[in-house]
């Protein structure tokens, strides 16, 4: 997983919206250990304080998050908690929906896309491994 997660990084070409992406999945799959870490390499890549306290509140933080950010932390919730719609396969959750993942491509070119697409599966599971194994905070040292 430290090997998708680093591909997907430098894939993406961007280490602050990486971190962006991450710290938002983190957020709603209350992975502490993870936002802790991640919250401390968003500020090395130089994201803003603004930026990560209105994060839980993107979408109507106006112009804080610019239309490549937005539909990136779109794409990340909807693969983070997938409810677009109903399919045999989810039973009655869902699918990334077409409109976000639409708007996804329009920001990220193929390549780019499948590495922001990596990069939310990695941190997701991460979470899940963290949470799961109850690791708090304050363990991670850069």
């Amino acid at each position: 997983m430290s090997a998708l997660s680093a591909a997907a990084k430098r894939g993406l070409g961007d280490p602050a919206l990486a971190e962006l992406v991450v710290i938002r999945a983190s957020q709603l799959n209350h992975c502490a250990f993870c936002l802790d870490m991640h919250l401390t390499i968003a500020r090395e890549h130089g994201v803003s304080e603004r930026q990560l306290d209105l994060l839980s509140a993107w979408e109507e933080a106006g112009d804080v998050y610019d239309e490549r950010e937005r539909a990136a932390l779109a794409l990340t919730e909807a693969v983070t908690v997938p409810t677009g719609g109903t399919s045999r396969a989810f039973g009655s959750g869902g699918f990334v929906p077409d409109a976000v993942y639409e708007r996804a491509a329009r920001h990220f070119d193929a390549p780019r896309l499948a590495h922001l697409l990596a990069l939310i599966i990695a941190i997701n599971s991460w979470n899940r491994v963290m949470v799961a194994r109850r690791i708090p905070p304050g363990g991670y040292t850069p």
